[in-house]
């Protein structure tokens, strides 16, 4: 349950200052509300995609019995039994294509290359390094052992066989898997229509000229570039002016047209922060204020008159931006597609580190591995939600839980990579 409100906060029916832990709860439900439909890709296109349905072999791998080597197969039992060299007539080639059907008979053996059919009574390929050439006969000098160098129909998959389970991300190898099957498309996720706002009357576009008090807009370009990161194509729209009308409509036209809104600042409760009372006057919000930094006035909302999309409210200083999405705007994305959240990694701490304040907190710091293989993480100093240096210094989100507490040097953390 949401935690109790303090005696200034606005009388709200949505979950108000709650934990972390609460927030992704409530992440991962309207996640599953609003799973995302399939869609079919060809192979070509349908790599980082989540699949959306089991693909079940129909087809054994090898579909036959083949050679693993360049050599000549043979029969075992015909291989001298001490070991000497011995010598088989060469009575074919089969080299990887069709089945030529050709046959090994006593004292004979059939030069084949790698992927090649298994002749007819064939069991075992010798490598044609341990061989010698006389005319038409194969000299042995090493024997193999039974069965070796040959790839059994099967061994790898059979019919029935399990191959991917829906919510696998396609990777290289399961793309190469499917296509194994003869599979030239596949069934995925269709993934998320983003829309990308900045807002607030200080921002001005990078390359043009600062006024006084005014700040470059890094959030958007941030933000673009984490959802590219993660294969997606977002769109990203004018900075929105510190306008009630302005914003309103904007929001709107873009929560008609987009699965996703996601937007930096204008979100915490300063005179300027628009979007909490829109949002409540205008869509369902599910939930505003989560205990953690940096990050703490992250919003969701959802349908209402702005239209069918999720908006998700990032705040305004740039690591704020950089913590929630990792933290909860990814997750939102990966369970939109159902996809597994990012893993948490662990590591310990290479210093001491002094935690004054009880919200949990997404701590900056850089991640290696050191010379005995253990995981570690070294946190930056400069932990203010406005230094990006320190982020772009890092590599890694620190999760240090909910509570004041000093941790020691050595103690096991986990850690979210960027």
């Amino acid at each position: 349950m949401p935690v109790s409100p303090p005696t200034d906060a606005p009388t709200v029916d949505f979950p108000f200052r709650i934990s972390f832990g609460e927030a992704v709860s409530i992440v991962d439900a309207v996640a599953v509300e609003r799973r995302l439909q399939p869609q079919t890709l060809s192979l070509s296109r349908a790599h980082g995609h989540v699949l959306a349905r089991d693909v079940i072999a129909t087809m054994a791998q090898p579909p036959f019995d083949n050679s693993a080597m360049d050599g000549f197969a043979l029969r075992h039992e015909d291989l001298s039994p001490e070991g000497a060299p011995t010598r088989l007539r060469l009575a074919g080639e089969q080299f990887a294509g069709p089945d030529a059907a050709l046959a090994v008979e006593a004292g004979t053996c059939v030069r084949v290359t790698t992927g090649a059919p298994m002749p007819s009574g064939a069991d075992t390929v010798v490598m044609k390094e341990n061989t010698s050439l006389e005319g038409d006969t194969v000299i042995v000098q090493v024997a193999p052992r039974p069965g070796q160098h040959v790839r059994r129909a099967g061994e790898d998959s059979n019919i029935g066989d399990l191959l991917l389970r829906a919510g696998d991300v396609l990777t290289p190898a399961r793309i190469g898997l499917a296509a194994s099957q003869g599979l030239a498309q596949l069934e995925v996720v269709r993934r998320p229509t983003i829309a990308v706002f900045a807002t607030g009357d200080e921002l001005v576009e990078p390359g043009m000229s600062l006024g006084p008090g005014q700040i470059y807009n890094s959030n958007r370009d941030q933000l673009m570039a984490l959802l590219r990161a993660e294969g997606l194509e977002p769109v990203a729209f004018p900075t929105l002016p510190d306008d009630a009308a302005q914003v309103t409509s904007a929001l709107r036209h873009a929560g008609e047209a987009f699965d996703l809104v996601l937007t930096c600042g204008g979100v915490s409760a300063g005179e300027k922060d628009l979007l909490p009372e829109l949002l409540q006057r205008r869509a369902r919000v599910r939930m505003w204020k989560v205990m953690m930094k940096p990050g703490m006035p992250v919003l969701l909302a959802e349908g209402g008159t702005l239209g069918p999309a999720l908006f998700l409210c990032l705040p305004g200083n740039p690591v704020s931006v950089l913590a929630t999405w990792l933290a909860l705007g990814r997750r939102l994305v990966d369970g939109l597609q159902g996809r597994a959240p990012h893993p948490l990694r662990r590591a310990r701490l290479a210093s001491d580190w002094s935690k004054r304040h009880e919200r949990l907190e997404l701590l900056r710091g850089r991640w290696w591995i050191d010379a005995e293989g253990v995981s570690r993480v070294e946190p930056n100093p400069a932990d203010g939600s406005h230094r990006m240096q320190a982020a772009a210094d890092s590599d890694v989100l620190i999760v240090l839980d909910a509570g004041a507490r000093d941790y020691d040097a050595g103690t096991v953390v986990e850690v979210l990579q960027y």
